[in-house]
């Protein structure tokens, strides 16, 4: 029996995933949720700042994850998404830098949409380099 089902992952810039995979789990704004063939069909929004990883042949990828739906269906689930990353495309200056100018917004007496837009770039920043530096050395 197969227990494959169709993955379209894209973004605003490009297709970043197309195949069939066992099995993802992705980071959305309740937590974390885990697909397989056969779910029930349903829609949900990603998270600001998750990830994303993907069974395919037995072996586990991950990648960054920020925003976005996904729309689940019984043999495919197709995700858009502002920013998805593996982690040999994230530029780890520039996440630490992103990160450094979110937390020194966040020092600043600003208004609470600003400090909402500083929590959400540093979450994004954080989780790039927590990423990154997981798989550094692969």
């Amino acid at each position: 029996m197969d227990k494959n089902f169709h993955l379209e992952v894209l973004t605003p810039h490009r297709k970043f995933y197309e195949g069939d995979v066992e099995e993802i789990i992705v980071t959305i704004t309740t937590g974390k949720i885990g697909i397989l063939k056969g779910h029930i069909p349903m829609t949900a929004a990603i998270a600001q700042a998750g990830t994303l990883q993907i069974k395919r042949d037995g072996q586990w990828r991950e990648a960054f994850i920020s925003g976005g739906f996904m729309e689940v269906k019984r043999v495919s689930v197709t995700i858009l998404s502002s920013a998805v990353e593996w982690p040999e495309e994230i530029d780890i200056a520039r996440a630490q830098a992103a990160k450094e100018r979110a937390e020194e917004k966040l020092r600043q007496k600003r208004s609470r949409q600003e400090h909402l837009l500083a929590e959400a770039a540093l979450k994004r920043a954080l989780m790039r380099l927590q990423i990154a530096s997981k798989y550094k050395n692969m």
